[in-house]
């Protein structure tokens, strides 16, 4: 039922001033900005996706702020929150698109990008997709409040007034951290087991099973549900025992272009590398542009309503506290020094087409990504769908001007870059700004703060991507960055007119027949286009939550405090992992990994019997704390 915006009371009255914008609320928050940032870095370039950060910020920030500072401030840790999750998305723009420069770079096509280059690309992006959604502000947090229900902003705004028990669910979140940054250095830093095993099928060519036994894809699985895990997982199922056994089976001795060898010399593996990528970047391509022809209604609308908001913009003294916007002039002005330093500087290799592309773009798909995540939140944003959509418009574009080559890629990739960063910072301030709503912040005061955590996480991503390149190189097996990969590969083939055209015309005709169906194509498309054991890893943690989910209980509430702390927990599995993996990046690095490897490894039915453990210790957890709480 709709709840009239007129008759809301947020939690902070607005007439009441308590500490909000503070120093230990900007020192916390940019170090939760930088920390997220770089473990949802390497989250994204492993798995394809990132998690949000809003709520393992806001945790955290309470346990640190109530139990250890003994301060309590409820906007002082959402202005934490909203610092600390600007990491994440920035992260998670970045490693979508710009690990393609240093693909190209290892192929001696460019240099590789100066940390100064990715980190304006990623300042250019965030700060555009903050500027872009402050107009917006007004009709989608205040006008729509009661009809759109960010998920992610409303559940960090109960954990915020749930602020009590803060204590205890920082725990949580610590626990999973240690637990997974623990495993992730015996499985990939000691090698005391392998973290993925699999069985190539002999007697059915072409097919492999497999799991990747690591905390992160169970926290993935668990954090995004079932239904998700389980699309993806049947997206894997189509590629690894349906498309590449009838590959093997029609192919057999042929050289079938792109690959260079004949089919039945071919792994599973090299099948999968060499022509499931293409399926899947045409049914993830087609998938993005889908669900951007299905929100036409909601874009036009909201279009309509960020006009009339700018039109009567509250930003201004007399306002409310709770009202209090950066001022139109401020952003307006903000925008236009951005599009003419993108025009001007050399750094940004593109055009004044591709200037205005940016902007123009930019605004529609911050304005698409702000309403999308009020609807479905921010982990079913297809932020990745709207850069390739950017990214195939741009090339063509700028070809059709006659920006070809490899100037014409690097244009496209950095145009492609900024606007998926524009279109992942504009849903995470939204759902931060809902938050804020509900609990009595000051927008304004988020706002900057929100530009500080871009700041901030885009002066460190750089280092991330340089550290994780060269310990493995992306589109390795350790990390690799399949939307960035399938970003070169689009590129690429528009640019030099070398596309399987065939492969992809496939990948989009499953999506079309997905989508016919009424199953939800992102997750289909992206779970064909990533190797089977790691949509099984995913699909374990989906399991976990989806036992949790029906176990019978008289107490709904106790129920669903247990799969709250399931998923504080895997919050944590998720950091923890990712941080280790920066660690063990560094000890890459510096050649010391070879030196702490384990003389002896278990064989791969220990690996399972260990992740297995886990997966009932996650249970364990979830209902242990709520049969005390009962």
């Amino acid at each position: 039922m709709k709840e009239n915006k007129n008759d809301f009371k947020p939690y902070i009255p607005a007439d009441q001033v308590v500490p909000e914008f503070t120093v230990t609320a900007l020192i916390l928050g940019i170090l939760l900005a930088v920390i997220f940032g770089a473990a949802n870095a390497y989250l994204g370039l492993r798995v394809g996706m990132t998690v949000s950060a809003s709520i393992p910020a806001a945790v955290l920030s309470m346990g640190i702020i109530r139990i250890i500072l003994r301060k309590n401030s409820i906007l002082e840790n959402n202005l934490v929150q909203t610092i600390g999750s600007a990491g994440e998305s920035v992260a998670a723009g970045a490693i979508f698109t710009l690990p393609a420069l240093f693909l190209w770079a290892k192929e001696g096509k460019i240099d590789s990008p100066s940390i100064l280059t990715i980190f304006l690309v990623a300042l250019v992006g965030g700060i555009l997709g903050i500027c872009f959604m402050v107009p917006l502000r007004q009709a989608l947090i205040v006008e729509e409040h009661g009809v759109l229900p960010f998920p992610e902003g409303t559940a960090c705004a109960e954990v915020l007034l749930a602020g009590e028990e803060g204590g205890n669910k920082a725990g949580t979140v610590f626990s999973g951290l240690g637990i997974a940054a623990f495993y992730k250095f015996i499985a990939d830093g000691v090698k005391v087991f392998p973290s993925e095993i699999g069985y190539d099928i002999k007697a059915y060519a072409g097919s492999s099973v497999g799991i990747q036994v690591l905390p992160a894809l169970a926290g993935v699985g668990y954090i995004c549900g079932p239904k998700i895990s389980s699309y993806m997982l049947a997206g894997g199922t189509l590629s690894w025992f349906v498309l590449m056994p009838m590959i093997a089976l029609f192919g057999a001795d042929a050289t079938v272009f792109p690959g260079t060898e004949a089919i039945s010399t071919l792994a599973p593996s090299a099948l999968w590398g060499t022509y499931i990528k293409y399926i899947g970047a045409g049914a993830v391509a087609a998938g993005g542009i889908i669900s951007l022809i299905k929100s036409a209604p909601l874009i036009i609308s909201t279009f309509k309503q960020a006009m009339g908001s700018m039109a009567k913009n509250h930003a201004n003294a007399d306002a409310p506290r709770t009202q209090r916007d950066l001022p139109m002039p401020v952003i307006l002005g903000i925008v236009v020094v951005i599009a003419l330093a993108i025009w001007l500087l050399p750094i940004f290799p593109v055009s004044p087409l591709g200037a205005i592309i940016v902007v123009v773009f930019g605004f529609f798909f911050a304005t698409v990504s702000s309403r999308m995540v009020g609807l479905i939140g921010s982990s079913n944003n297809p932020v990745s769908g709207m850069a390739i959509a950017t990214l195939i418009i741009a090339t063509l574009l700028l070809k059709a001007t006659g920006t070809t080559g490899t100037s014409g890629m690097i244009g496209a990739i950095c145009i492609g870059s900024i606007i998926c960063i524009v279109a992942a910072i504009a849903g995470d301030t939204s759902q931060d700004l809902k938050t804020g709503f509900i609990v009595g912040a000051t927008p304004k005061l988020q706002q900057i703060g929100e530009m500080i955590g871009v700041i901030a996480s885009s002066a460190a991503i750089g280092y991330v991507l340089y550290l994780l390149n060269a310990a493995w190189g992306f589109g390795s097996n350790e990390i690799p960055a399949p939307q960035a990969t399938m970003m070169k590969m689009l590129v690429e083939g528009i640019m030099n007119a070398e596309l399987p055209w065939a492969l992809i015309l496939i990948g989009i005709f499953v999506a079309i027949v997905v989508e016919i169906l009424g199953i939800p194509v992102l997750p289909f498309a992206v779970g064909m286009y990533l190797p089977f054991s790691l949509s099984a890893g995913i699909m374990a943690g989906g399991v976990v939550r989806w036992i949790l989910e029906r176990r019978k209980t008289d107490d709904e509430k106790e129920k669903k405090a247990s799969i709250e702390r399931g998923t504080l927990f895997t919050s944590g599995l998720i950091a923890g992992e990712g941080l280790m993996g920066v660690i063990l990046a560094i000890l890459a690095v510096l050649k010391v990994d070879s030196k702490i490897v384990s003389p002896v490894a278990l064989p791969q039915i220990g690996s399972l019997i260990i992740f297995i453990a886990l997966l009932a210790y996650l249970y364990f957890i979830c209902v242990k704390k709520s049969k005390k709480t009962n």
